[in-house]
């Protein structure tokens, strides 16, 4: 038996029928510093609790994998330090040996799956980075995507990836990318992008028929719903397009590789734009989680 533990909150909601929505935990330990992160993951739990349904924040704490965190343990969490960074190569020996980790998409979606709950909000997933043909650097996030059946609302692929590569990774492993509200994929801080969308759809009742379809046809994996960030919010591509490039530079000149690539991308970015890519980040975050709950709603309406 996997050591799970479900917070009082969703273990009422799981009890009541009510609508969960899942979080991953990396945006926590690799996406902010204390006390901010702490405080924008409240804010995202909030959203997701005013619009009716229940947050569960999934991490990996003392070998034990937590559906939901009590507020102590989201504190606690959020002030660990070395905290391992946790995908599907790695989960499962984290918990064996006893270690602490937050889950990135991948492995938020497995506990997702595990733990029942079908929809789950995050800020953008990972894709192919550029460079790929040389290095083979394809996030663990395409292929979950492809085999565990839960609906993820992101903002798009992060604007680092090669994002025409990451489409078509994700079109060759048979995951439906549906743009919520326009034709355009978005580009993560950017709305807009030169990128079309495979799939495009305006209703979250929609959006949770077609997750129930794929279900009853016995099709494996799950949705991308990719979630323009507001407009008031967003930083034109015009601007983040050569910052993009200056953080991608330096990367290869410090040598940068792995796991590692990711968040020094994302702390050189938000150097250059002098903290403005965090806010548009936290911005994205909470509008994603407001959509997921909108879909999870509709899941237990329809289901």
């Amino acid at each position: 038996m996997i050591p799970t533990v479900y917070s009082a909150e969703v273990t009422a909601a799981r009890e009541s029928g009510k609508a969960i929505v899942a979080l991953e935990s990396t945006i926590i330990t690799h996406g902010m510093p204390y006390p901010q992160n702490v405080e924008v993951a409240r804010q995202v739990e909030g959203d997701i609790r005013e619009a009716g349904a229940v947050p569960a924040t999934i991490a990996v704490m003392d070998g034990t994998l937590y559906i939901g965190l009590e507020d102590d343990q989201l504190t606690a969490l959020a002030q660990s330090k070395n905290v391992a960074k946790l995908s599907r190569a790695d989960m499962a020996v984290c918990i064996a040996t006893g270690g602490t980790g937050a889950t990135t998409v991948a492995a938020t979606m497995i506990a997702a799956q595990m733990a029942g709950i079908h929809v789950f909000a995050t800020g953008g997933i990972g894709g192919v980075h550029k460079g790929a043909e040389d290095s083979f650097d394809i996030s663990a996030d395409l292929m979950e995507l492809s085999q565990t059946a839960v609906t993820v609302v992101a903002a798009g692929a992060k604007a680092i990836l090669d994002v025409a590569k990451t489409l078509e990774v994700l079109e060759t492993q048979g995951v439906p990318v549906i743009t919520y509200g326009q034709d355009a994929f978005p580009a993560f801080w950017s709305r807009g992008s030169t990128l079309k969308s495979p799939l495009r759809m305006d209703d979250p009742a929609q959006i949770a028929r077609a997750h129930l379809t794929r279900a009853a046809m016995g099709l494996p994996g799950g949705q991308l719903i990719a979630n323009p960030i507001p407009e008031e919010d967003e930083i034109s591509s015009e601007v983040m397009l050569p910052v993009i490039a200056t953080a991608l530079g330096d990367a290869d000149k410090a040598g940068i590789l792995g796991k590692s690539v990711t968040p020094y991308l994302l702390q050189r970015i938000f150097e250059l734009t002098e903290g403005r890519s965090l806010t548009a980040n936290i911005a994205l975050v909470r509008n994603n989680a407001r959509l997921a709950s909108k879909i999870a709603l509709e899941l237990q309406a329809q289901g």
